[in-house]
């Protein structure tokens, strides 16, 4: 079973192994969560969020959501989402984003993201409703 916390003061127990599995595989996004989670523009302040899932008491995954900048309409902005190889195809991405798209439609109506950085990406998102787009910073986007 996976259980999804709001991580509010400090990132949770597990994450230096998380982001070491992160570096690992090349991928960065855990590096800059790192720098940016309770920095000054800790850009997961509220009405922004960053969520842990919790799996057989090991941290999972983590994603969070936070305003979106540049667009002429109120949007969220889903960022950082990633799960650790041993628990993918679990449910994990999926509870995750779940937890990020509620708190992102309690701020905004629309809700963009940039699934760029991996092929899995695209297919994960669209599975949850986003549709692609062709926007400067987002390549998907989804309308409450």
């Amino acid at each position: 079973m996976v259980n999804i916390l709001r991580v509010v003061e400090a990132l949770p127990h597990g994450f230096d192994v998380m982001c070491a599995e992160a570096a690992a595989e090349g991928v960065r996004n855990m590096a800059i969560l790192a720098v940016e989670f309770g920095s000054k523009d800790d850009p997961f302040a509220d009405p922004g969020a960053l969520f842990a899932a919790i799996m057989d008491g090991d941290l999972a995954g983590v994603g969070g959501v936070t305003r979106e900048t540049g667009l002429t309409e109120p949007a969220m902005r889903m960022r950082r989402l990633y799960v650790r190889p041993a628990f993918r195809r679990t449910g994990v991405a999926s509870a995750l984003a779940g937890a990020m798209m509620q708190q992102g439609f309690q701020t905004a109506p629309l809700l963009t993201l940039n699934a760029a950085a991996s092929p899995a990406a695209p297919p994960f998102w669209e599975a949850m409703g986003f549709v692609p787009v062709n926007w400067p910073r987002a390549t998907h986007a989804l309308r409450l």
